[in-house]
């Protein structure tokens, strides 16, 4: 069942192996496309981003990997790059973590809500946040290159504990 863009954090408990399943799908594409080699270790990591359900740090991937054999942290890493470049994975660099990218393939600006008590995070698509931020930056005669967004706060689910508290 697919998240409704409304309501994202609604989302959270889906059980989401269609979802994993498309990224892989669409990821496999995208490097064929592209020339790219989509290596087992490339899936691998990929696969255990997107089957969590929040930002996943690289040490995190790395014990994982290692539950079925040895994985050095370097192999981690040259992995998480690669997913980067071609636009599989955003790295969070308020919480030093990797998501899955909503969006892949198509260039974008990275605009993440995260809550600040369990970690959810909804990646945004709003080209008036960028176009906002890109005018502010050439009135200061700025020029940007790249643009990433993290907004701190709660979640309904966190926001509702609150309000028992």
């Amino acid at each position: 069942m697919a998240c409704r863009p409304q309501i994202p954090f609604a989302c959270r408990n889906h059980d989401h192996r269609n979802c994993i399943a498309d990224a892989l799908s669409i990821a496999e594409k995208l490097c064929r496309q592209q020339g790219q080699r989509f290596t087992i270790v490339r899936r691998r990591v990929l696969e255990l981003v997107w089957q969590q359900h929040k930002p996943v740090g690289a040490y995190e991937l790395l014990e994982m990997l290692q539950q079925n054999g040895r994985t050095a942290p370097p192999t981690v890493y040259r992995a998480l790059d690669f997913l980067q470049q071609m636009g599989l994975v955003h790295r969070i660099e308020s919480l030093n973590a990797y998501v899955g990218c909503t969006h892949p393939g198509i260039p974008h600006d990275g605009q993440f809500l995260i809550c600040e008590s369990c970690k959810a995070l909804v990646e945004l698509d709003a080209a008036s946040i960028s176009s906002a931020i890109e005018q502010s930056a050439l009135e200061s005669g700025f020029e940007t290159h790249r643009q990433t967004v993290e907004i701190l706060g709660l979640c309904p689910n966190c926001r509702k504990g609150d309000a028992g508290a």
